[in-house]
């Protein structure tokens, strides 16, 4: 079946905005996963030294 000219431009147009929310969305989602093994990495951090301190003060 021949479509329009116009019909093929905006399914073009509609491809391309997915692709690019599509994109877009893994790179937050990539930034966002870094963020969090950051935070978890710092948290049990915090903790190893609060359980160190605790060890300390009970000999």
């Amino acid at each position: 079946m021949h479509r329009s000219r116009t019909e093929v431009a905006r399914w073009r147009m509609l491809r391309q905005a997915q692709h690019r929310r599509h994109r877009w969305l893994e790179g937050q989602s990539r930034r966002n996963s870094r963020i969090h093994h950051i935070r978890t990495d710092k948290q049990l951090g915090r903790q190893q030294r609060a359980l160190l301190y605790a060890n300390i003060h009970d000999w």
